[in-house]
């Protein structure tokens, strides 16, 4: 039994490679999205095709998934085959722009199908109706992977699935995905390989001293993910997606300096952020969640951020960055709730939302804040 038009998606892609069409991967700008985007450019390249470019949304300046404009820069490649990677299955207005302008789009995501499909040409999401694959908890990479071994068949080496494998534990691990059936697999067989990989932006990790002595491979995966997740984008390419698919290690021991010297600032600013929500939060301990934004509050923060709150509170937590013009907001909730689930019954409130029930997001006006603030209170309240 296999995922919903895996296959299907995965034989376009080969079509594409064989009659030398322009491929262009589109990847969320997180640890998921990035190894998801390197995994089938992995699969992409081992065959002789051509990725024509890459691109990852800088949430803060254009939103999440499939933007406008992104869509402008990249229409100079169109026509060509699109796939997007750990996003889409939201986009319902900027799929449709994406094929007005050339482009046949494959959507590869594994986020909560919101009611509808966007009219992408092909579709994999285990979520989406009709996916009778037992397992539906994939992270975006893990699908990749499956992807991968689909557009490679019999020309899936040992090595090749090694290199892949590798990646697809990283983003799964750091996208917290359950552990659990397939999950299980990926995870192990990345933890074996990476020890022993050949990437060099594993490889100085690895050859570093970042690491305690006693550290255990996970707790080292666990650090490596840490400094991974900083903020570093260069032609608009994240820190880690330049970093994983550098082919020099001097220059990836180099890059690795910076990363560090980043996290160490990040860690204080998320410290300095959580202490203001907790004085803040002080006196609203009845409150059914942490509902806070502030216009100091670095974007690429709040999902750290929320996630402190929401374990240290065990309640919902709803952390944004105020603007003008906009409210975007990181979302983190304890096992047991469905923030999704909270979002679709305020939507009359919020522009755009998403994710998955206990890890999501959102964007949205400041004529809103109030509003949304009453309704998931009430939600909340409602669920107790």
């Amino acid at each position: 039994m296999k995922i919903k038009n895996l296959q299907k998606a995965a034989n376009r892609i080969k079509k594409a490679i064989a009659q030398r069409e322009r491929i262009v991967l589109y990847g969320d700008a997180d640890l998921d999205g990035v190894t998801a985007v390197l995994i089938t450019d992995e699969a992409i390249k081992s065959l002789g095709g051509n990725v024509a470019a890459y691109y990852f949304p800088d949430r803060e300046k254009e939103g999440y998934g499939v933007t406008p404009k992104a869509l402008e820069y990249l229409k100079q490649y169109a026509p060509a085959l699109l796939v997007t990677f750990d996003l889409g299955i939201s986009n319902f207005e900027e799929v449709p722009m994406a094929k007005k302008l050339g482009f046949e789009v494959i959507v590869v995501d594994h986020h909560k199908v919101l009611g509808k499909l966007p009219k992408a040409d092909i579709i994999v999401d285990p979520k989406q109706p009709g996916d009778t694959y037992p397992f539906k908890e994939f992270a975006a990479c893990g699908l990749s992977l499956q992807l991968a071994k689909a557009i490679l068949g019999k020309n899936l080496s040992d090595a090749l699935y090694q290199s892949m494998v590798e990646l697809a534990a990283l983003g799964t691990i750091a996208d917290m995905m359950v552990r659990e059936q397939d999950n299980i697999q990926i995870i192990q067989d990345g933890l074996d390989a990476i020890p022993y990989s050949w990437r060099p932006g594993i490889r100085a990790f690895l050859e570093s001293d970042i690491f305690a002595s006693d550290a255990t491979l996970e707790a080292k995966v666990q650090q490596i993910i840490g400094i991974l997740n900083v903020r570093d984008t260069k032609d608009r390419q994240p820190g880690a997606f330049r970093l994983l698919s550098c082919l020099s290690l001097p220059k990836a021991k180099k890059m690795i300096e910076v990363f560090i010297e980043k996290n160490k600032i990040r860690r204080e600013q998320i410290e300095r952020a959580a202490d203001e929500v907790r004085m803040r939060i002080f006196h609203k301990k009845s409150d059914p969640l942490t509902f806070e934004g502030s216009e100091e509050f670095e974007f690429m923060l709040l999902g750290a951020l929320a996630s402190i709150i929401s374990q240290e509170t065990n309640k919902p937590a709803f952390i944004y960055k105020k603007s003008r013009k906009e409210l975007l907001g990181s979302v983190r909730a304890p096992l047991g709730y469905d923030t999704v689930n909270a979002m679709q019954h305020c939507g009359q409130f919020l522009d755009v939302y998403g994710g998955h029930p206990q890890a999501s997001g959102f964007r949205t006006t400041p004529d809103m804040e109030q509003g949304l603030r009453t309704c998931l209170v009430d939600y909340f309240k409602s669920k107790k």
